[in-house]
């Protein structure tokens, strides 16, 4: 069905119960509910009922359900462990300022880098008494972590995204089978949105772009402890740096050599980690088992977030909402502001609706043969549309890579995602002025 403006409601009514509420859960929960109803009342709570089990049996939504609970036991095991605290500890021997320690960060979220949930989980967990210490706060720390997580993961071919997205561009027949991943390469400078986003978090990190009001905020009620209190408090654990360091080898490694593909160099960390600390004696293999166990109970939170997100875009697609928009913006843009347009129009969607994946499977179809009919460079235009995806998972208040950094933070996700957004749309706006700019420049 075309359901024209009305299209708009659904993830309108998400965003406004999400700011008023502050929980992200429920306000998806009647966002979701009210497109049901707009699609057909009489089926109601039947068609509802249908478009959560149509969605449940996504096999992308299944496969990111596998991934999520991997890596929620891997994470639950390494922090059990005791060992991301001495990796931590260790570190925080040779940091003696405060930009250390968050160029640190910053940097730790640059190299874990196949996958944004891996980067949000063991960035967040491994760096938290190092931060501490240096008197961080809580969401500036849960900032810098997720300003290095999907925007790395955009601009790397070799992360869970490029692979992802260069199966799309092949599918959409933009580059020849085979050819997805060196194009995917080709389209990483025009990914504006990221590369923006990670150079205002380097800023920040380095103190050359100030702090904002809710930012500072929470910087000023920050209490120091010294390092001596910090590693004295810590509990003692037979795991030392290594026994942190080695899991996330394996997890990288593991990924990259598998081609990208996250689930098996999860589920390969997970069974070497599990093998090693029995090995080593680290804990009980009965309690290995009980943490597994509580990582994948972490992860359920999160993951009913994200499958409601999933039947948003699946009721948003019922309702012809992403065509709609780009039609509304084809119809009432000139040529030259297209790119802008459109990146514009698809990060609120992408905002309101925390889809990122399901975004560029339904608008690259679209906006392929559409730079081509307007005979707009299709690279800006396609770059265009990664970025959009990019700041939703980055900016959105119950995106799961927002959930998943408050989690690894242990800072509160409204504290996190509205200290965090002025810098998303900075970056957002200078990604918009290239893109309107990039219309005569390429």
């Amino acid at each position: 069905m075309e359901s024209g403006i009305w299209s708009l409601v659904p993830p309108l009514v998400v965003v406004l119960l999400g700011i008023l509420t502050r929980r992200s859960l429920e306000s998806l929960l009647i966002g979701c509910m009210v497109g049901a109803l707009m699609i057909d009342w009489r089926q109601f709570p039947g068609n509802f009922l249908s478009l959560l089990s149509e969605t449940m049996a996504n096999d992308s939504l299944i496969w990111v359900i596998l991934v999520c609970s991997i890596y929620g036991m891997l994470i639950q095991l390494i922090v059990a462990s005791g060992s991301a605290i001495a990796f931590g500890s260790f570190l925080l021997r040779y940091i003696k300022t405060r930009k250390s320690a968050l160029l640190s960060t910053w940097f730790t979220g640059i190299l874990v880098f196949p996958d944004d949930y891996l980067s949000a989980l063991s960035t967040g967990v491994s760096m938290r008494n190092i931060t501490d210490r240096f008197s961080v706060s809580r969401p500036l720390l849960a900032y810098l972590v997720n300003a290095t997580a999907a925007p790395v993961c955009a601009i790397i071919p070799l992360s869970t995204w490029g692979v992802f997205t260069a199966k799309l561009l092949e599918d959409n027949q933009m580059f020849p089978a085979g050819q997805g991943i060196l194009g995917f390469a080709f389209l990483v400078p025009f990914n504006f949105y990221a590369i923006f986003a990670l150079l205002i978090s380097f800023g920040v990190a380095l103190g050359w772009v100030p702090l904002f009001k809710k930012m500072k905020e929470m910087e000023n009620i920050v209490v120091i402890e010294p390092a001596e209190k910090i590693l004295a408090n810590s509990p003692k654990s037979k795991a030392g740096p290594v026994d942190f360091i080695l899991p996330m080898f394996i997890l990288v490694g593991g990924t990259i050599i598998l081609k990208g593909d996250a689930l098996q160099g999860a589920a390969l960390a997970f069974v070497f980690t599990l093998a090693w600390y029995s090995a080593k004696n680290i804990l009980p293999y009965s309690i290995l088992s009980n943490q597994a166990l509580e990582g994948f109970k972490e992860m359920l939170l999160p993951l009913a977030i994200l499958s409601l997100s999933f039947l948003l875009k699946s009721i948003g697609d019922k309702m012809g909402l992403t065509p709609f928009v780009i039609a509304e913006v084809k119809n009432h843009f000139p040529a030259f502001i297209l790119p802008a347009g459109i990146f514009l129009m698809l990060s609120f969607i992408s905002y309101t609706t925390c889809s990122s994946w399901g975004l560029y499977t339904v608008a690259l179809p679209i906006v392929i043969p559409l730079s081509a009919a307007m005979n707009i460079n299709p690279y800006l235009m396609v770059g265009a549309v990664l970025s959009a995806g990019v700041f939703g998972s980055n900016a959105s208040f119950f995106s799961d890579c927002t959930i998943l950094t408050s989690s690894s933070t242990e800072c509160t996700t409204s504290d996190h995602s509205f200290s965090q957004l002025p810098y998303a749309l900075l970056a957002l706006s200078f990604a918009a002025l290239l893109y309107l700019a990039g219309y005569w420049l390429f």
